[in-house]
């Protein structure tokens, strides 16, 4: 028997699902009892999960009024791009290092890929947003360096959250970040002789994303 999540819990995951996918944009404000209604639970563990969300930098609580969506600045964005372009770029080095390593990788990474093809089939952007992040950060788990990697995974959130900030307008676009993203597959597939062409590929691809 699967034992129930505490409500608080309950509360922290929903609502921190509704920021990251969108459905809570930036700058929105909400109550406790929006979300407490839709669990069905009291005030209290809401309350519980908001000041959870708040400390991870998701939401402002304003006092007798609810809760603001906390919105990625322009400046934090970038900060992000520039950690995740030196990141993913050393990891595919050290894969060129170690070129026993590659097979393992490109099977991880095809399989994120095709993923990430049926979501773009399904017009699905908040479930491509989190196969992209996940597509990024097998990169940078096959380079087998696990600081880099532990870093790597705090910047999950805001990963998924500029990718359906970036992509949920043109949903369009959802098959040609999948052929970017062949792109740097066939780079690392070959990173024994061709690591240092990822570092520019990489930044194309980010550029289209997230800095048109």
């Amino acid at each position: 028997m699967t034992a129930v999540k505490p409500a608080a819990d309950r509360a922290y995951e929903l609502t921190k699902e509704l920021v990251l996918t969108g459905e809570l944009p930036g700058g929105h404000l909400f109550s406790e009892g929006e979300i407490a209604e839709r669990l069905g639970v009291s005030r209290t563990p809401v309350r519980e999960a908001f000041l959870r969300l708040q400390v991870e930098g998701l939401l402002n609580l304003i006092p007798k009024r609810g809760a603001i969506v906390v919105p990625i600045t322009p400046g934090e964005a970038e900060d992000v791009l520039e950690a995740r372009e030196a990141v993913e770029s050393a990891a595919v080095h050290r894969l060129g290092r170690r070129p026993d390593l590659i097979p393992d990788a490109l099977k991880q990474l095809r399989a994120v890929l095709e993923t990430q093809r049926r979501h773009a089939d399904a017009g699905d952007v908040p479930a491509f947003a989190e196969a992209d992040e996940l597509f990024h950060r097998t990169i940078v788990a096959a380079g087998g360096n696990a600081l880099l990697l532990t870093f790597y995974t705090t910047l999950a959130d805001r990963q998924r959250r500029m990718n359906v900030h970036a992509l949920a307008p043109i949903p369009a676009r959802l098959p040609q970040v999948v052929g970017e993203h062949e792109e740097l597959l066939n780079i690392i597939a070959e990173a024994g002789t061709k690591a240092d062409t990822f570092a520019p590929a990489l930044r194309a691809h980010l550029d289209s994303v997230h800095r048109r």
